[in-house]
């Protein structure tokens, strides 16, 4: 069987990192030939292959043409993908079997472009842009069930502005495609069925995998070291990409419920270690002392940040699946988030973690020091999270649900 991914990017971020994660998995398989198609390569793997018409490095910038006429949109990723490219004559001459997308965005490739691709698809779905008009995620807006317009993102009042135009595209696009829809969540799972463009589809899930011989515990000693973290204070890890800037991730949130903490006089000897972003000129009064350690791109230096933390926290508004809160738990670190959107389907409320009322800073505090104040209930978690990953998240396990989905639909 032959299985090629369409992604941006190889590597680079938590959505082209799932990706990769699903063609490592299925390369491991026998009589699987997996490859990847890419704008930018950043692995130097030999099956990943940089798609190089001048098209698709011209993506980024037909993105953002008609973008211009909306002077009041928020600064956040929408996505028209109207410019042109020449990824269909590119995939139907590798001649795969079956064509897997993933995050396809910043102008990657066409809506209009898959109805010219010859093979049976499936789409997995990284986050909500594929079932809304052009934005990411929809944030409080379900306007993508039905029609969009009038775009709070677009800070448009007009109802046939480009959101709404973008999703009658991509209604008109997809209707009577080959189509199999893979979401990594059960709320994933949920938007998709609620939306118009993929509500008439089937829909699986299947969560984002992980190679647990790198996502694994680390000695905590070691980690600390190697990191330059002290080895004598319980440490409160958060983290993401662009994790203090993207309000998405829930930052504020994080330091309301740390100085509650910090006020309360409860976990005393704690402090704050930070990734996915460098220490802020104007310094952040987190009520703890802060270690920012900026961005960490490699697995192996994740894993060790994971090992060294006591308690990960991920306060995301909105998370396709959440990676971050399946690797800390791989590497035995029970996680606090809320209980809402896909962080939900991963962690056990008070068997592998603590899962907050959304979006409470002040119950996201009490799982934070649930979790410090108790060493022995710590270790318990720890071990009930590794079970968890072990069980659910391996790359093996992933994988073999992607080969027999890609079976059924090829029978």
């Amino acid at each position: 069987m032959k299985v090629l991914h369409l992604s941006t990017f190889d590597i680079e971020g938590g959505a082209a990192r799932a990706a990769y994660r699903v063609h490592q998995g299925l390369t491991a398989i026998d009589g699987i030939t997996s490859n990847m198609l890419v704008r930018l390569k950043s692995s130097p793997d030999p099956q990943v292959i940089k798609e190089k018409s001048w098209f698709t490095q011209a993506g980024p910038f037909f993105n953002r043409l008609p973008l211009r006429h909306y002077t009041q949109r928020e600064r956040k990723l929408f996505s028209p993908q109207w410019g042109p490219d020449s990824l269909a004559p590119t995939v139907n001459q590798l001649a795969p079997d079956i064509v897997n997308l993933h995050w396809v965005c910043n102008g990657y490739l066409r809506i209009e472009t898959l109805k010219k691709i010859k093979y049976p698809l499936v789409w997995t779905l990284q986050d909500m842009w594929p079932m809304t008009g052009g934005c990411h995620y929809s944030e409080a807006c379900d306007r993508y069930h039905n029609s969009c317009g009038r775009c709070p993102q677009l800070g448009s009042t007009k109802e046939n502005d480009l959101s709404r135009r973008i999703l009658e595209r991509k209604k008109k696009a997809w209707s009577g495609l080959n189509l199999t829809i893979v979401a990594p969540s059960h709320w994933m799972s949920d938007c998709a069925k609620a939306s118009k463009v993929f509500q008439n589809f089937r829909i699986e899930v299947i969560p984002f995998c992980l190679d647990l011989k790198t996502y694994r515990p680390q000695d905590k000693s070691f980690s600390r070291r190697v990191l330059n973290l002290p080895e004598d204070k319980k440490l409160i890890l958060f983290g993401a990409l662009a994790a203090t800037a993207d309000k998405r991730k829930g930052f504020d949130l994080l330091v309301s419920a740390l100085q509650k903490l910090s006020k309360a006089g409860i976990c005393k000897d704690a402090e704050v270690v930070v990734f996915g972003s460098n220490q802020p000129k104007a310094p952040i009064d987190l009520g703890f002392k802060s270690h920012y350690l900026g961005h960490l791109s490699d697995d192996i230096s994740l894993s060790l940040v994971y090992s060294a933390a006591d308690v990960m926290i991920v306060p995301s508004l909105q998370e396709s699946f959440g990676q971050t809160t399946s690797e800390a738990l791989a590497c035995g670190t029970p996680v606090v988030a809320f209980n809402a959107t896909g962080p939900k389907d991963i962690v056990d409320h008070e068997k592998n973690g603590y899962l907050a009322q959304p979006y409470s800073p002040e119950d996201l505090a009490k799982g934070i020091a649930w979790i410090l104040e108790d060493d022995e209930r710590r270790q318990n978690l720890s071990h009930h999270a590794l079970n968890k990953a072990i069980k659910e998240f391996g790359l093996d396990i992933q994988a073999q649900r992607y080969k027999s989905l890609y079976e059924k639909i090829l029978m």
